[in-house]
Parts: C-alpha cells; structure tokens; sequence
C-alpha cells in the first residue's frame, strides 16, 4: 500500500488548516518565538516598514491569526485604520485580546474571497499564509483587486535557501527539530508533519515573485532573512 502524502489533498486542506491552528492557537505567539529564534517580530516590523502607509492609511493584514502584524501597525502607524482577516476565529480571539481597546477590526474570512469593495486598502500584507492556501495566485489576486492604485501588496512566507550548506541546514532543522516543536505545541500529529512538507512544494521566492506579476502586481521585488530560510515579497497595484 502506498505511504499517504504528509500534505492534506487540495480538497481537504482548508479543513485541516482551521483546525491545526485552532489547536495551536493558544500556544502559536510562543511556538513563533522558538521557531524563528525570536526573529518573527523583527520580520513582521519590517512588513509594516514595507508596507509604505501614508497618513491615516488603511492596512489589510490577511490571516491575521494572532494580530501580530496588525499590532505592529498600530505601533508604528497609531493614525491607520486596521483590519485584520483570518479564518480561524480561535486565533483571532488571541488577537482581540492583545487588543482590549479595540483599534483592530476582525473579520473572519477566507482569503481567496475577501469581502471587501475593490480599491479598499492603501496596503494589504500576510505573514505565513501562502503556504496554506490552495491557490496561491487567486490569493494575491484578491489582495491586488482590494488595493488602491498605487498601493502595495506584501507577503512574508517561509522559503528554502539557494546555497547547498544552508540547504541541507534547513533541511535539518524544518525536518527533525520543527516536528519536535509541534508535538509540544499542538495535539495535532498531523501538523507535525505538515509544517515542513509544506515548504517543499512552495513556490521559492523567483517563482513566487511571477506568479505575483501574473495577477498584475508590478514592480515585484523580494529579500530573505534567515539565511535565506524567510522572504519578503512586495508588488505594487
């Protein structure tokens, strides 16, 4: 008998996904902090330095879990109006409360049919959610048809390093350590084997970037962190 595939099959994916981060949303801030060696909030700082708001700009963090980037908005932006979208209403509990007054609007939402009006947003960024949805390029054509002329599209996303030797360090430590960091964070098993698999067959970040110019983003450029283990992608609309 064949061994099952480690990923969740295309139809199956949403589900999973919901209920994997469901139950590591109350651990998910602290599983990021020991996964990126504490750099998340750095990468999700520079997010926000990228996303180029104007004065009172309006800011769409998709998959917003834990409002992470949607806080650091704030901090850095505290005149914007911010909204934040997941699917996953446990996570965004989390986020409401690291929000008690309330700057924050919630919207529980798919992020390949997002329900706001054409040209709403200055910006619209997520942090570790294409590899999580079954059509990245639908995804980012949503996000480019929300934002205004001139606005930009962001993406923060794991990725695998060009250079043999941190190659095969990353193969080691998404492989062997990670699991062993989701089995202490999640009563999932399947998650501990699906958060590496799931940057096998993502998209590194020269494919990433035109499937972002193939929805119309222009202008795509990309830097990686982590020694080549994180991106960041920007597109304009």
């Amino acid at each position: 008998m064949p061994e099952r595939s480690p990923l969740p099959s295309p139809e199956e994916k949403p589900v999973f996904v919901r209920n994997m981060f469901a139950d590591a949303a109350r651990r998910y801030d602290l599983m990021n902090r020991v996964m990126t060696l504490g750099q998340d909030q750095r990468w999700r700082r520079m997010v926000v330095e990228a996303c180029q708001l104007p004065p009172g700009g309006r800011l769409l963090d998709v998959a917003t879990g834990t409002a992470d980037i949607a806080l650091e908005a704030l901090r850095q932006h505290p005149d914007a109006w911010v909204i934040g979208t997941d699917f996953t209403h446990e996570m965004m509990r989390i986020g409401q409360a690291k929000d008690p007054d309330g700057r924050i609007s919630f919207v529980e939402a798919d992020a390949l049919r997002l329900p706001f009006p054409d040209d709403s947003f200055d910006a619209a960024c997520s942090g570790f959610l294409m590899r999580n949805v079954t059509d990245v390029a639908a995804a980012f054509a949503e996000q480019r048809r929300v934002v205004k002329p001139g606005g930009r599209v962001l993406c923060l996303e794991i990725t695998r390093p060009a250079a043999p030797i941190w190659r095969d360090i990353f193969h080691i430590y998404f492989f062997k350590f990670v699991p062993r960091i989701s089995a202490f964070f999640s009563s999932n098993k399947d998650a501990y084997t699906y958060l590496p698999h799931s940057t096998l067959q993502f998209p590194r970040p020269p494919q990433l970037a035109e499937i972002m110019r193939s929805v119309g983003l222009k202008r795509v450029t990309w830097r990686t962190m982590m020694l080549g283990a994180m991106a960041l992608h920007v597109g304009e609309v």
